[in-house]
Parts: structure tokens; C-alpha cells; sequence
């Protein structure tokens, strides 16, 4: 879905993922070993082509949201919202920073709050839910800094390349009267 407002927060801003985006640093960040191990993405290796693919499918869908995260006036990662359930009234959040510069300095938990943010109270969603692997720590920080809670872990549900081994899959969520809560 296209949404032409700018979410700004203190120190990042979140603005549609253009296809100008999709530059040498984009194509860059999706083949980095060290970026992408815990993406989806790094089954196969990544093209212009099949990243630009991407960015169109999700500017065209009903029902996700693609945002690139903006820090120091420069972009740095995404995160995706979606797919948004229209009756049920949750959807799955996602996200990557691709610049390691801009590692370990919250952007990926400010990111996901003002994605939280435009979620409950643009799109009146009922619960975000994300999942983490389990030797990600920085996203499961990330997540549980952003107010999300552990819902379950299940178990050897992944397999990372980089320790040839079945890994759990930690799922955290948070509600929109959660979310509430936590602006009082």
C-alpha cells in the first residue's frame, strides 16, 4: 500500500520504500552474509531485478506496508508491516538494518515503535506480532525495548546456514490495548 506521510521520530524518520531505493547499497545489504542471516532472503542471491520485484509487489499490495527507516538524513534498513488481516485485524512486522553503522544505536526499536505506532492508531489494528530467532539478541531487544511481550518459542522451527544447525524461533507480539497502556 502507498501512504505519503512521513513518520517521524526522534531520531529516525519512516517514508515508502521507492524504487530509487533500491540502489547498490539496497542490493549490497540483501547479499551481506552478516545482514542477511536471519532473512528470509538469504536462501538465494539477490538481484536488482528480484529487489526491485520485491519493492513493486509491496507498493502495489492491499495489504502490506513498506517503509524505509531513515537515520541521519540517510537510508539505512526497512521495516514491512503486513500482511495486514482485514477481518482479524493483525499483521506481521518485519524489519533489517542493512547499514551497520547503524548498529546498536536503537533504530530498529524506534522503527518499531512508530510502526507500532501507525499501526493502532492510523490503522486500527488489534495486535503486531514478529518473530525473532533465538541468536538474535539485538532484535529480541529490540522488540521487548518496543513493548512487545514473548508469546512462544517454537522450537528448531528455523535453520541457520551460519551454524548449519535447526535454531528456535522466538514470537513476540504486542495489543493494541497494550500499546495503549503504555502512552499513560
Amino acid at each position: 500500500m502507498l501512504y505519503n506521510k512521513i513518520l517521524q521520530g526522534d531520531t529516525i524518520s519512516l517514508r515508502m520504500v521507492e524504487l530509487s531505493d533500491c540502489n547498490e547499497n539496497y542490493y549490497n545489504w540483501m547479499n551481506d552474509k552478516e545482514v542477511n542471516q536471519y532473512m528470509e532472503t538469504r536462501w538465494a542471491k539477490q538481484t536488482d531485478e528480484s529487489i526491485k520485484a520485491f519493492v513493486q509487489s509491496i507498493r502495489q499490495s492491499d495489504h502490506s506496508y513498506l517503509f524505509a527507516i531513515v537515520y541521519n538524513g540517510k537510508h539505512v534498513g526497512n521495516i514491512k508491516l503486513g500482511p495486514i488481516h482485514p477481518i482479524y485485524k493483525h499483521a506481521d512486522i518485519s524489519y533489517f538494518i542493512g547499514d551497520k553503522s547503524a548498529w546498536g544505536k536503537g533504530v530498529a526499536t524506534e522503527a518499531i515503535l512508530l510502526v507500532s505506532k501507525f499501526a493502532f492508531e492510523e490503522l486500527k489494528l488489534n495486535k503486531l506480532q514478529a518473530g525473532a530467532f533465538e541468536q538474535n539478541k539485538g532484535s529480541q531487544n529490540a522488540l521487548l525495548k518496543a513493548g512487545f511481550v514473548l508469546e512462544g518459542v517454537f522450537r528448531k522451527k528455523a535453520f541457520l546456514t551460519s551454524q548449519d544447525n535447526y535454531c528456535d524461533i522466538y514470537e513476540y507480539s504486542i495489543l493494541a490495548s497494550e500499546y495503549k497502556r503504555s502512552l499513560s
